[in-house]
This record gives structure tokens, C-alpha cells and sequence, in this order.
């Protein structure tokens, strides 16, 4: 696509970890480091399971209080990723997170690289609070159809691993009309992306230019408007 930078605006991600959970960087890092790199958006979505979810909530909504008070250009959202979990406790996890005042909820979905249980997809996908269901590995036809009525987003991963299955993601989503995001799974400062490079990996999933701008522009600000 010619004149790429002149199509693309700021970059949105909804899937990042702090030192909440495992990541490098504290909140208030990423955030900075996401206004300077021209981010429109980003949320902040760390690991959680029954033993942490209310301490990290709470942390995360009263640190987005916070950052209301300040001049940050970049929209942070705080989120969390229910990792590992089993499946049956997803919903009320979720409805747990958005109570406590989380905005994005993002389920740890079945990677090929780590023993997600199973069911974990198509539970993820039938629950009405859940956001988005991350790297979802060899999910399904009928639960990516699920996830379109349902308005769960799959995740297009640029991480190392879980972007294994980013080909067989796309290919069915696209079959249903599932909406798809590209997000990065940030750990580390050297996680970032830009927009140019979220296209990317959008097209080395098999999505043609369209599809994937679509994916990079569109639908990342759909997600927002849902949001609120």
C-alpha cells in the first residue's frame, strides 16, 4: 500500500502487563512510553486469577483516577487478562472485574504454547463481559462465530508464541465476520509496535490490505466507542 503513514493513525493497544503482574515497567512507564511513541490508547491488562483480581483492580481503576488529574495525551484504560483460570469461573470473574471498575476484559485464551484448559475459548466468547479473548489459538469456526454475536474481539498476538496460530485466527474469524485486533502482549519496553508494524502482522495473517487496515483502524476504535 503506497503512502501507509498518510492512512494509519495513532496506535491503540488493549493488551499490556505492568509489574502488577509480570511485566517490566510500572503504569505510569508504559503510559509515558506510549505517549511518546504517539499511541492514541492503551489499556493496561495484567495477569489476574481469584488470589489477586480485587488487588489489581483496584490498583489499576484508582491509578487511572489518578492520571485523569494529569496531562497525559495518550487514553489510558484499565483492564485485566483472566489467566489460567478454569473455565466455569469465567463469567462471574468477569462481571467481578467490571464491578470493581475495570473497563477491558481480556480472557488469557487457548495459545499453542501454554496448557490453557480446555473450553476455554468457548466459554470466554459466550460471556457478555468479556472483551476480548486473547491469542486464541486453533479456536474453533463456531466459536469465532460466537465471538461475532456476541461482540467479543479476537486477538491477532505480536507476540513471540502466541502469534503461531495468528493464520488459522484470522482465516475463521473472517469466515463468520468475527472482529479482530492486532495487540502486542506487552512485557517490556521492547514489546511496543507501531502501527506500520500492527499492519503487518494483520497482513502475515493472511488478511489482504484492506482486511487489514480494517483490523489496525477500525476496529480498534469500534472497541472504544463500546468502551465508552
Amino acid at each position: 500500500m503506497k503512502n501507509l503513514s498518510k492512512v494509519l493513525s495513532g496506535r491503540i493497544d488493549f493488551h499490556t502487563h505492568s509489574l502488577l503482574s509480570d511485566g517490566e515497567l510500572l503504569p505510569v512507564e508504559i503510559l509515558r512510553r506510549a505517549e511518546v511513541l504517539n499511541y492514541e490508547a492503551i489499556a493496561i491488562t495484567d495477569h489476574v486469577d481469584q488470589s489477586n483480581l480485587e488487588s489489581v483492580a483496584l490498583k489499576l481503576v484508582r491509578f487511572a483516577e489518578e492520571m485523569e488529574k494529569n496531562s497525559f495525551k495518550v487514553r489510558f484504560y484499565p483492564g485485566v487478562e483472566l489467566t489460567h483460570i478454569p473455565p466455569e469461573t469465567i463469567p462471574r470473574m468477569a462481571v467481578k472485574a467490571k464491578k470493581l471498575g475495570i473497563l477491558v476484559v481480556v480472557v488469557h485464551g487457548e495459545t499453542l504454547v501454554e496448557p490453557v484448559k480446555p473450553n476455554t475459548n468457548h466459554v470466554a466468547v459466550e460471556c457478555g463481559e468479556v472483551d476480548i479473548l486473547a491469542h486464541p489459538g486453533l479456536i474453533s469456526l463456531e466459536d469465532c462465530e460466537t465471538a461475532k454475536n456476541n461482540n467479543v474481539y479476537l486477538e491477532l498476538s505480536a507476540r513471540k508464541g502466541h502469534c503461531l496460530a495468528n493464520g488459522h485466527v484470522a482465516k475463521n474469524a473472517l469466515k463468520v465476520g468475527a472482529n479482530l485486533l492486532v495487540n502486542t502482549d506487552l512485557h517490556s519496553p521492547e514489546d511496543f509496535i507501531s502501527q506500520e508494524f500492527a499492519f503487518k502482522v494483520a497482513l502475515a495473517s493472511g488478511l489482504n490490505e484492506e482486511q487489514a487496515l480494517n483490523v489496525v483502524e477500525k476496529n480498534p476504535r469500534r472497541l472504544l466507542k463500546k468502551l465508552g
